[in-house]
């Protein structure tokens, strides 16, 4: 049999994706968190009619990665 562990996350691209495309959950995805993840999508799609608060809630969360780090839907720690 083969060894198929994935790759560890990295703290890094968790943070860039929540600056970039945070609004949308992409970060929650690359964490295995897809329920957040469906969930930042249709906060998002409901708050861009009124505030974009989407958008800013992600922002916050991929610099609050980039400094703290944090760890995927498994509980790894982000390297």
């Amino acid at each position: 049999m083969t060894d198929t562990a994935a790759a560890p996350k990295t703290k890094l691209v968790a943070g860039l994706l929540g600056i970039f495309l945070g609004s949308i959950g992409v970060h929650k995805f690359y964490l295995g968190d897809t329920k957040a993840g469906i969930i930042r999508i249709v906060v998002t799609v409901v708050t861009v009619v009124t505030f974009g608060i989407g958008g800013l809630w992600g922002f916050i969360e991929g610099i609050m990665l980039l400094v703290n780090g944090g760890k995927d839907v498994n509980g790894v720690e982000l390297v």
